[in-house]
């Protein structure tokens, strides 16, 4: 090939390649990329060179260790130059463009040359900002600081070498910066982060909650960025980049966080996090099957009515629609799951499977972006209300209220306790007189109803035994969805391959739960269009509460 189509070849992934030569033979990212700089700089002037070049990729890598020897051997001839006087007149020196030549400057001039100085030294690297800092403000000489480092002295040199032409080209520049626009506001950022598994395990959102680490991921989100690179886009000095890369690599305990560092220096996001457009996208993708899906749950619900209807609840008496309230997020789930095992078993076979105790994946949130999916809140008690065991469930959203959250106290719920009581049906007559008010909230809400001188409970019971099997009637559902499940999974499988790095392809399952969030509610939405759900007149009701007793 000719030398001049060289650079037709140098694309991201031979960036990152040559980054990572430069990053494994330098102190730091700041060092690697002066080096790559310099490669590059390279390849472009033997661009521009008439010939021809056998063959490329030996060619380029060439290149890169004839500079690489030139790049050492002028560190080293700088390290045994570099004159260490007096700190404060090396100070004033970098206030010179040349690095020789004293300006006359006026006193404001002189601060705000000054302030540069200092913004430049902010901006830093780590290594470099702390010898600067050492040598230059603190007046230590190069032997004290490498012992304090436990560095060589000769290291030293480099490090303040490199940074005093640094901070010479921040202050060469001056002209054009405003300082009094800097830093600038950082934009706010939305971010809808979910999680599943245990959290206990540690939460990496936990350490994720102001704008300044949202916008440090964000900028690793699918491209690895340097902390050089994050603090110049955000205009934040590097040695608060730096603490934040840290936290975020951590995250809550230590082993699991919303960010990783790379062999080369570069940090990237450690979790699925797709933009404003790949969100919609997925969305969209269920959004316009849910009329054909709700069709197939009609037909299920249809041929199972009897079904639904026999099961062995305690009430007085069962309506059909609480019933299905009660089977909503079954339903949801076993068509996701539908869904979700055509994904696994034909669309990422290949994919090793990465296991936490507890994962993360979301999105950016777009604008007016609408409300989806559906809470479900349980408590558990012990020895109330007559019955050994008790756990009581409740979903809200889609026009469902929410009537109590996890962790609520069963025993001082009189509305609950008397849902206990009138299971078996509890006469009116024997309510004591502290009762009769909560027992008027309580039909308020929707959790009982009278019936003659008897009270009943409206929200569903059962046995814990019985509830064991409650959900068997929907286990063909599955079956049934068969062929839109295949269709939509091979939408889902080509966005998931559009949009999600190959690193973090094991995650589809979670791509997947972020797109389905609307399933849910659009089913329900048309399942009360076509009267098979009904909502209470004041959203709080029994519909999806449930409760499962023991004696």
């Amino acid at each position: 090939m000719k030398k001049k189509e060289l650079l037709q070849i140098i694309n991201n992934e031979l960036l990152d390649k040559l980054f990572g030569f430069c990053y494994a033979r330098t102190s730091d990212s700041y060092e690697a990329e002066e080096l790559c700089s310099d490669i590059l700089f390279a390849l472009v002037k033997a661009a521009n060179g008439e010939g021809e070049i056998e063959n490329a990729y030996p060619f380029i890598w060439r290149v890169a260790h004839n500079v690489y020897a030139d790049f050492s051997k002028n560190r080293k001839l700088n390290s045994e130059r570099f004159y260490e006087g007096n700190p404060e007149e090396e100070l004033l020196k970098l206030t010179s463009t040349a690095g020789s030549v004293e300006l006359e400057l006026a006193e404001d001039e002189d601060e705000l040359y000054l302030k540069s100085i200092y913004r430049s030294i902010a901006f830093l690297g780590k290594a470099y900002r702390e010898v600067m800092i050492a040598y230059y403000l603190d007046g230590k000489q190069t032997a004290e600081i490498a012992r304090t480092q436990g560095i060589s002295e000769t290291a030293v040199r480099q490090r303040l070498f490199a940074a005093r032409n640094a901070v010479k080209g921040e202050v060469k520049d001056m002209d054009s910066m405003n300082y009094k626009e800097k830093p600038v506001a950082l934009q706010e950022l939305d971010f809808v982060i979910w999680g599943n598994g245990n959290p206990a395990w540690g939460d990496p959102r936990d350490v994720c909650t102001r704008q300044f680490s949202k916008h440090v991921v964000w900028l690793c989100r699918n491209k690895a960025m340097t902390a050089r690179e994050i603090s110049e886009k955000l205009n934040v000095p590097m040695m608060y980049v730096e603490e934040e890369l840290e936290v975020q690599c951590k995250g809550e305990n230590g082993e699991y966080g919303l960010l990783k560092k790379l062999d080369n220096g570069r940090y990237i996001t450690n979790f699925v996090l797709l933009d404003k457009e790949e969100i919609t996208r997925a969305h969209n993708i269920y959004i316009e099957r849910i009329p054909k899906i709700t069709e197939l749950v009609i037909e299920h619900i249809e041929k199972h009515k009897e079904e639904y209807l026999a099961f062995p609840y305690l009430n007085h008496r069962v309506d059909l629609n609480l019933v299905l309230w009660q089977h909503m997020p079954d339903i949801r789930n076993r068509c996701k799951k539908a869904i979700g095992d055509i994904l696994k078993k034909e669309y990422f076979a290949d994919v090793e499977r990465v296991v936490r105790p507890f994962n993360v994946f979301g999105y950016l949130n777009p604008d007016n972006a609408k409300s989806y999916g559906i809470g479900w809140d349980f408590v558990a008690a012990h020895d109330v209300g007559g019955y050994s065991e008790v756990s009581i469930s409740n979903i809200y959203g889609a026009g469902v209220e929410k009537h109590f959250a996890c962790g609520h106290n069963v025993a001082n719920d009189m509305q609950l306790l008397l849902v206990l009581k009138s299971i078996k049906g509890f006469k009116v007559s024997k309510l004591k007189e502290e009762e009769k008010e909560h027992a008027a909230k309580a039909i308020e809400q929707g959790y009982i109803y009278r019936e003659g001188d008897m009270l009943y409970t409206k929200i569903l019971a059962c046995t814990k035994k019985a509830g064991e099997g409650l959900y068997e009637v929907n286990k063909e559902l599955e079956a049934r969805l068969e062929d839109e499940a295949r269709a939509l999974a091979g939408e889902m499988a080509k966005l998931i391959r559009e949009c999600v790095p190959e690193y973090l392809l094991s995650d589809f399952g979670s791509v997947n739960g972020l797109a389905s969030m609307p399933l849910e509610n659009g089913m329900i939405e048309e399942l009360i269009k076509k009267g098979y759900l009904s909502l209470s007149e004041n959203g709080l009701g029994a519909e999806g509460c449930f409760v499962e007793v023991k004696k």
